[in-house]
């Protein structure tokens, strides 16, 4: 979904105060003990059998292959993206990553070969720094309080964090809990858990596990921001038709919720205004595209037809998060179209669906976008009314 952006816009936040266990001077262990080492005898001279040894040890070792994706290439990318659609472009770069960090001059080389926006801001989000920033600073201000982490707690969330397979992340995850029941980072782990069933689109372990994360923190808005993002969704909502309405105002009151802690995230140092303000925004726009969803859904559950109080509240919502972020996510625009549609605005969802066309370039968004585009103009031509439930 959107995660990728969420663990950007969050690198205001540090994750210096995670604490490992305290070691004494020079990184020996509290207590001051130290290793005895075996006196050899003056004038008496090393194996030169057991040098011999080490060094044919070593020759015939064999280097390790890197585990898990190897990162694309600038040549790799420019190649696929020159031949493939951008919906495998993107999900290869995330996947994968990429070795080199962007620069304006490899900008300008991904433009030349078509690049879509959505597709450089892929490439961008996939670079050795940009990854390093995210994992590093996404769980949020002072994630553990005046708890101190043992050391091979926080090597073990880190693993967590840098790693792009979802299959391994979801291994290691598991790892984790089994390991540090108690861990003051299990709450983020099991964001980044559902963070990787999201990649793997598994609707359902993406909701309970950010929910175990939440019940751990509630304050945890990497955990907030996923769980938001699956609750009203149809595939979910249609999975569990009794619960309908408890889901949707749960989902409500999360992004509420959401929406303050977002309100108070702190400014980095040396930070601008206007930095400070856009970081915020692109951040929040994460909430605003799921209340739309809520609101949508809501509306269409009217028993004489879409409630246009929740069709305006959904609209509104959908602007919101297209006109605030730095980059609109495609869907938001293919939402808001159907809510203007549902609302009988149908040059509004026109250009609701156009842009999301636009926006969703060598994807399905835009094959639906353009259907959609067909069938408002059938109505607006018929001077059909809004369709009933």
């Amino acid at each position: 979904m959107r995660i990728k952006l969420i663990l950007l816009v969050l690198a205001a936040v540090g994750f210096s105060s995670v604490l490992y266990a305290q070691r004494g001077p020079g990184g020996a262990p509290p207590g001051g003990a130290t290793t005895q080492t075996q006196q050899r005898t003056p004038g008496m001279p090393e194996s030169e059998t057991e040098n011999e040894m080490q060094l044919e040890k070593q020759a015939k070792a064999k280097p390790k292959k890197p585990e898990g994706p190897v990162p694309m290439t600038e040549k790799e990318v420019l190649k696929e993206v020159k031949g493939g659609p951008a919906e495998k472009v993107i999900k290869d770069v995330k996947e994968r990553g990429v070795e080199f960090d962007m620069t304006p001059s490899i900008e300008k080389k991904l433009r030349k070969a078509n690049a879509t926006d959505e597709e450089v801001e892929a490439v961008r989000q996939a670079g050795p720094k940009v990854r390093a920033q995210m994992a590093k600073l996404a769980v949020g201000p002072n994630p553990t309080g005046a708890q101190q982490v043992p050391k091979e707690e926080a090597q073990g969330f880190d693993a967590i964090k840098v790693e792009l397979d979802p299959d391994k992340t979801i291994a290691l995850a598991n790892d984790f809990a089994k390991k540090y029941p108690n861990s003051a980072l299990l709450s983020y782990v099991y964001s980044f858990e559902a963070n990787a069933y999201q990649q793997k689109g598994d609707v359902e372990k993406v909701v309970e596990y950010s929910g175990q994360g939440l019940k751990l923190k509630p304050d945890n808005l990497m955990a907030l921001i996923l769980s938001i993002g699956m609750l009203p969704q149809p595939q979910y909502l249609n999975n569990h038709p009794a619960d309908r309405d408890k889901i949707l105002t749960d989902a409500e009151s999360e992004a509420n919720h959401a929406l303050q802690l977002i309100a108070q995230i702190p400014r980095q140092p040396n930070e601008a205004d206007a930095d400070y303000q856009k970081r915020q925004a692109d951040l929040a726009s994460e909430v605003h595209g799921p209340l739309g969803m809520i609101h949508l859904e809501l509306a269409s559950g009217g028993l004489a037809g879409p409630d246009k109080a929740e069709l305006a509240k959904a609209e509104q919502e959908f602007k919101t998060a297209v006109t605030t972020a730095s980059h609109p996510d495609p869907r938001d625009y293919y939402r808001m179209g159907e809510a203007y549609g549902l609302d009988g605005k149908y040059d509004d969802a026109i250009q609701a669906f156009t842009r999301a066309g636009e926006l969703g370039q060598g994807t399905m968004i835009k094959t639906y976008a353009d259907q959609q585009i067909g069938e408002m103009k059938k109505r607006k031509a018929q001077g059909s009314t809004a369709p009933k439930s």
